[in-house]
């Protein structure tokens, strides 16, 4: 079995591994593996320059994940962290307190920036950097060219201004009202290599429960993605991340009022779309809260299960990507 999983990071990243958890489980190898592959796509909207070095938030919280040493707690960076460079950083005046950078996850992003300013691109860096690591999959960037998510806002005297969407997200909470989203660079750039490849010869495309609309939705507007998924012979499943009314985690809700899509299961799953009708998705899987709205979905013909799908732990989220990949199998 072939599945690809495009993903952002903190959901994605830990529905992957329960994924990885469910398949080493249900398909072993008899080396402690899976006769499954795994291809994750990350997105590569949120990455951004910062003190010199290029940042890369999906791919290190997807890695770290994977390769178990990622700050559970938070979800993202690593765990008994230091701060000394930050520190340093702060006392020339030029440290910023809303994106600190620890020390181990900077030896991460100084790696990356080398390997980058050596000339290899994004691609060849992070095949480069997993290697230290088993994660059990593979893990390729969107596109190997620069793109970067920012988000509109009205300043009080009502002038637009364009902020990166990482300080939009981590700065200001998403608590400044976005007017829309710009993808700089997206129309421009290409799928990585391996990329649509994984789409077209997979058995079972995932979107898992990260951002709709800046994650997985930045990736399915690179040129040439939806196009493939149209394409694909692969079953195409999402899991909601949105549960009772309310993203999981982040702060998806106000991603959503932005493009003017309500916050709740069953409308991310018609801003998706079925693919019969010109969308994506051939199965979505929801929250039995939300089984009312499953119940909406399923009049309208989609194939659709509501279970529990809270990822409290490994292997809750091991059970989850089962249930996933079993209504995909049906669709």
């Amino acid at each position: 079995m072939k599945i690809t999983v495009l993903s952002g990071g903190v959901g994605g990243a830990r529905f992957t591994r329960g994924i990885r958890a469910h398949l080493r489980a249900a398909l072993p190898d008899g080396a402690g593996g899976t006769s499954a592959t795994v291809t994750v796509v990350a997105n590569t909207g949120d990455d951004m320059w910062l003190h010199g070095v290029r940042v890369c938030p999906d791919l290190d919280t997807l890695m770290y994940t994977l390769a178990g040493v990622v700050h559970e707690e938070q979800g993202w960076g690593r765990p008994a962290e230091s701060l000394r460079v930050a520190t340093e950083l702060a006392g020339y005046g030029v440290g910023g307190d809303w994106f600190t950078l620890g020390d181990l996850d900077l030896a991460t992003h100084l790696a990356r920036t080398g390997l980058l300013r050596a000339g290899r691109s994004l691609s060849q860096v992070t095949e480069h950097l997993v290697r230290r690591w088993d994660l059990g999959v593979r893990l390729l960037p969107m596109s190997d060219d620069e793109v970067e998510t920012h988000v509109v806002v009205a300043d009080p005297d009502g002038n637009e201004r364009q902020l990166h969407f990482e300080e939009w997200w981590v700065r200001h909470r998403a608590g400044l009202p976005a007017l829309r989203f710009v993808q700089v660079g997206l129309a421009g750039a290409t799928a990585a290599p391996g990329v649509l490849d994984a789409l077209l010869d997979a058995d079972v495309v995932v979107l898992p429960p990260s951002n709709p609309v800046v994650s997985v939705g930045t990736i399915l507007a690179l040129p040439g993605v939806r196009a493939t998924l149209a394409a694909t012979t692969a079953s195409v499943v999402g899991i909601s991340p949105i549960v009772g009314g309310a993203a999981v985690r982040g702060m998806a809700e106000a991603c959503l009022r932005a493009i003017g899509v309500e916050t709740s299961a069953a409308a991310v799953a018609r801003h998706y779309g079925r693919r019969d009708h010109g969308g994506i998705l051939d199965a979505w899987l929801m929250d039995t809260v939300d089984s009312a709205g499953a119940a909406e979905l399923d009049a309208e013909g989609w194939r659709v299960e509501a279970a529990p799908t809270l990822m409290t732990d490994v292997p809750a989220t091991a059970r989850i990507a089962a249930r996933a990949l079993a209504l995909a199998a049906r669709a």
